[in-house]
C-alpha cells in the first residue's frame, strides 16, 4: 500500500512513522510531503530512506491513503486535491472535524458509519480522543447528561518549537518562544486563540467534537483547557453527570472492558495514571474513579493519554487500518 503522510517532518508526523512501523501497517511505498524548505531532506522508515517530496508531487505519485499533520491551512488547501484524484485523507487538524460532511472518528467508538465515499475523514483533537474514550461505554450504559473537564496538556500538543522553550527554560537558555510566557514552572490557562464567549477555541473542540462523536447533541459540556509544564501527554479531570445512577464496580468493569482503555486506580497503592507513565503508549489510562458527593449520578475521572500517540498518530492509522480491513482503501 502507498501511504502519504503530510507533514512527515513534523512531531505528530514522525509519530504516525513509528507507528506505522510497529503495527506492521503493510506500506509498500512511503511518500513523505513537507514544505519546500524541506525539499531534499529524508525520512528514515524500515531501514530505507525516502525523499520528502511536495504536495503536488505527492498526488501525481497516486498513494492509497494520505495521512495529514501538517496543519489547518495546509489541510484545507490540498486535502480536497488529493480527494478529488481518488486519495483518501485521514486528517489530524481542525480543518474538517465540525464539517457536517465530514466523518469525525474514534475507530473504537463510531468507525461503522465510515463508507468508502468518505474521502475527507477527520482525527479528532487529542484532548477529546482520551475523553471518549473513556465516557462512550458509560454514555451508552447510563447516559451522559453533563461534563465538566480540565485538561492538563503537555507542550508537545503545540509542537517542537514548544518543546526547546520548555528544556531551554529548564536549563537558563535563552531561546525562541511558542508562548508569549514562561511555561516552566508555571502554567498557562490558555489554549488556543480565545473566542468572543470568553472561551479558547481548543475548549470549544472538546465541546462541540465530543457531541459529533457520541452522537448526542443534547450533552452539556463545558471545558478548561490548560498547558503545563510537561513534556509529553495530556492528563483531565473530568465529572460526569449521568442521566442514571451507577455502581462504582460496573462503572470499573465497563472501563476495563472498553478496548484501548486500561484502568489504573487503586488509591491504597497511590496507583493512578501519570503523564510520564502514559508516554509512548497508545492506551488510555483512567483512575481516580469516584463518586461525586456533592450531587446524585455523577462521577469523577482522572484521565491521561499520550497526545501524539492516541491523540494523534495512532488514532489516524488505526482509521486506515479500519478502512484497509473492510476493503475501503487502494
Amino acid at each position: 500500500m502507498k501511504v502519504a503522510i503530510v507533514g512527515a517532518t513534523g512531531l505528530v508526523g514522525g509519530t504516525m512513522l513509528r507507528v506505522l512501523e510497529e503495527r506492521n501497517f503493510p506500506v509498500t511505498e512511503l511518500i513523505p510531503v513537507a514544505t519546500e524548505r524541506s525539499l531534499g531532506k529524508e525520512v528514515s522508515f524500515h531501514g530505507k530512506n525516502w525523499k520528502v517530496v511536495t504536495a503536488a508531487t505527492a498526488i501525481s505519485m497516486k498513494p492509497d491513503v494520505a495521512l495529514f499533520s501538517a496543519g489547518g491551512s495546509t489541510s484545507l488547501e490540498w486535502a480536497p486535491k488529493f480527494a478529488e484524484a481518488g486519495i483518501t485523507v485521514i486528517d489530524n487538524s481542525s480543518a474538517w472535524r465540525m464539517d457536517p460532511e465530514k466523518c469525525l472518528i474514534v475507530p473504537e467508538i463510531n468507525a461503522d458509519i465510515l463508507t468508502a465515499n468518505d474521502k475527507i475523514i477527520a482525527n479528532p483533537n487529542c484532548s477529546t480522543i482520551q475523553m471518549v474514550m473513556a465516557l462512550h461505554p458509560l454514555h451508552l450504559r447510563y447516559g451522559i447528561a453533563r461534563i465538566v473537564v480540565s485538561t492538563y496538556q503537555s507542550v508537545s500538543g503545540t509542537g517542537k518549537k514548544a518543546i526547546d522553550q520548555l528544556m531551554n527554560e529548564r536549563k537558563g537558555v535563552k531561546g525562541e518562544m511558542a508562548y508569549r510566557y514562561t511555561i516552566d514552572l508555571n502554567i498557562l490557562p490558555q489554549i488556543d486563540v480565545f473566542l468572543d464567549n470568553g472561551y479558547t477555541k481548543e475548549e470549544m473542540k472538546m465541546v462541540y467534537e465530543t457531541r459529533k462523536i457520541l452522537r448526542d447533541d443534547s450533552i452539556r459540556i463545558t471545558s478548561t483547557t490548560v498547558r503545563v509544564p510537561v513534556k509529553g501527554g495530556h492528563s483531565e479531570s473530568v465529572n460526569v453527570e449521568f442521566k442514571n445512577d451507577f455502581e462504582l464496580a460496573e462503572i470499573r468493569n465497563l472501563l476495563a472492558t472498553m478496548p484501548g482503555v486500561v484502568v489504573v486506580d487503586d488509591p491504597s497503592q497511590q496507583h493512578y495514571p501519570m503523564p510520564i507513565d502514559a508516554e509512548g503508549k497508545d492506551d488510555v489510562f483512567v483512575g481516580r474513579i469516584r463518586r461525586d458527593e456533592s450531587q446524585p449520578n455523577t462521577l469523577n475521572l482522572w484521565i491521561v493519554a499520550d497526545n501524539l500517540r492516541k491523540g494523534a498518530a495512532t488514532n489516524a492509522i488505526q482509521i486506515a487500518e479500519y478502512l484497509m480491513q473492510k476493503g475501503m482503501l487502494g
